[in-house]
């Protein structure tokens, strides 16, 4: 069983012009980070035109497609029936997403089928982590 899940998903940039922009986004899960999620933009979705790549904690999407949560760089809610918004806050500005809450949802339960939520602890690798931090003195 692979130990990765990407999804490609449609995100819709909110801006100033009356209509959204249409963005391509990979969102990605890696057992051996299983906390974690991470959501990238490619380089010619994003204003500085490199590639960008958000973390955030897997509880945080599953929180934010049911009801607003987040207090730091990242910040999700849900929008009408189907939508999620998801805001990035950075030292440039703000980007602010919506991503059909129905992907996100499938997303997570692929990623629940590999990782159950409450049992990522089952899967990190304490020992490597250990090592690295001690820059492999271990």
């Amino acid at each position: 069983m692979s130990i990765v899940i990407e999804q490609a998903v449609e995100a819709r940039l909110v801006a100033a012009v009356p209509r959204m922009l249409t963005i391509p986004a990979t969102l990605h899960y890696d057992r051996r980070d299983p906390f974690a999620v991470r959501i990238t933009f490619p380089a010619p979705a994003t204003l500085e035109g490199v590639e960008v790549c958000w973390t955030f904690a897997r509880e945080l999407l599953s929180t934010g497609t049911e009801s607003p949560v987040g207090e730091g760089d990242v910040k999700l809610r849900p929008y009408g029936y189907d939508r999620t918004v998801l805001e990035f806050h950075a030292r440039e500005g703000i980007a602010v997403v919506h991503v059909r809450t129905g992907e996100l949802r499938r997303f997570l339960a692929r990623t629940v089928a590999l990782v159950p939520m409450g049992k990522e602890h089952l899967h990190l690798d304490l020992d490597h982590g250990l090592a690295e931090l001690m820059g492999g003195a271990c």
